[in-house]
């Protein structure tokens, strides 16, 4: 661990990918839907895998899903599917690609913009994020009762790959919830954002 990162969520210390994601991205609030749909098609992709292979992957998955707009994705057919799974710079999971042109879909059909997208997340939390007080990275649980309840929402509108877990990982990323660890210098920057 470098030694100006004391206190810092132990987890960003591993590695310069996942310091610069910690310092620069996880856990400050995200309102923008279109930048929300990415982050929920990122964490869909890390589902299974180390998150460290989606950060290294992440600008290949931009260009390959058209910068994630869903109303692109969502009109893909056999022929990009294909290109997909043939492109070796991006997890090639047909299910997940799958996932991602039904999310697209979805958020076309349910949401149609980003502001109502956003608000369909925020709305839970009455658009200010949870502010949890964790001391060590094994107080913070892989899911909770409000992620459960999202993701029950969300498979009712037909999302996929939308699991307690996945949309707990996708609350702390997009700082519905703030889980940087007290100690931390961005648990209080999150604060403020």
């Amino acid at each position: 661990m470098p030694s100006d990162r004391e206190g810092f969520c132990s987890w960003s210390n591993s590695h310069d990918i996942y310091m610069k994601y910690h310092d620069d991205e996880w856990g400050k609030p995200e309102f923008d839907g279109k930048k929300l749909f990415e982050m929920l098609t990122l964490e869909t992709f890390q589902s299974g895998l180390s998150w460290i292979i989606i950060l290294k992957k992440r600008d290949n998955f931009k260009i390959a899903f058209d910068d994630f707009n869903p109303n692109v994705i969502s009109e893909y057919n056999n022929k990009k599917i294909e290109e997909l799974m043939n492109d070796r710079s991006i997890v090639r999971n047909k299910k997940k690609i799958l996932a991602t042109i039904n999310n697209a879909k979805i958020y076309n059909n349910e949401f149609n913009n980003s502001k109502k997208f956003s608000d369909f997340f925020w709305n839970y939390v009455d658009h200010e994020p949870i502010i949890n007080s964790r001391k060590e990275l094994k107080e913070i649980p892989k899911d909770t009762e409000l992620s459960k309840k999202i993701s029950k929402k969300m498979k009712e509108l037909g999302f996929s790959f939308c699991g307690p877990v996945t949309v707990y990982s996708f609350m702390q990323a997009s700082g519905i919830v703030n889980d940087h660890l007290v100690s931390c210098p961005h648990y209080l920057k999150c604060q403020k954002d």
